[in-house]
């Protein structure tokens, strides 16, 4: 079963998010707090979305997207963040059912491009998206401006906001 996230799901997304930043190898990247995601998700302005995968009752994975937006064909479309099922539930077509939601989704609202990223050495996953249909961006290179680069170009001193 795949239904949207709720206030309720914040605590086990964020769970899954630090099992998903363990598994790409980065646990430490891990960051958010359930303050951040709830209001991302939830608050006056949501910055995100989630779906949620349910087994049981259970949460067994989630997928979390926001809106992005092509000049070239003029309209929204949407960017997976994060993708993520429990070992223990890969492999009964959860990862499936959220991609087909979120398809759905572009279709229904007349999005013309559902993409995301996905780590060069995940040959598991980059061969299940390939099995769905979906196609590597190879001639795109992604680039990525944070920390102190990020704020030296904003001609910004760095603040802790921790």
């Amino acid at each position: 079963m795949i239904r949207e996230a709720t206030p309720d799901d914040v605590p086990v997304i964020l769970t899954m998010i630090r099992e998903l930043a363990t598994y790409e190898r980065a646990p430490e990247a891990a960051q958010a707090t359930e303050a951040q995601l709830k209001e991302a998700l939830f608050g006056d302005q949501p910055a995100v979305f989630a779906l949620i995968a349910e087994a049981d009752g259970a949460p067994v994975g989630f997928a979390l997207w926001f809106r992005n937006f092509s000049t070239w064909t003029g309209t929204q479309g949407v960017y997976l963040e994060d993708l993520y099922v429990r070992p223990e539930a890969r492999g009964g077509g959860h990862g499936k059912a959220l991609l087909a939601a979120l398809a759905k989704i572009c279709v229904d609202r007349g999005y013309e491009r559902f993409e995301w990223s996905v780590l060069d050495w995940n040959e598991p996953s980059i061969g299940f998206y390939r099995s769905i249909g979906a196609l590597p961006m190879d001639e795109w290179t992604v680039f990525r401006l944070t920390g102190d680069a990020l704020h030296n170009l904003a001609g910004a001193p760095r603040v802790n906001r921790g």
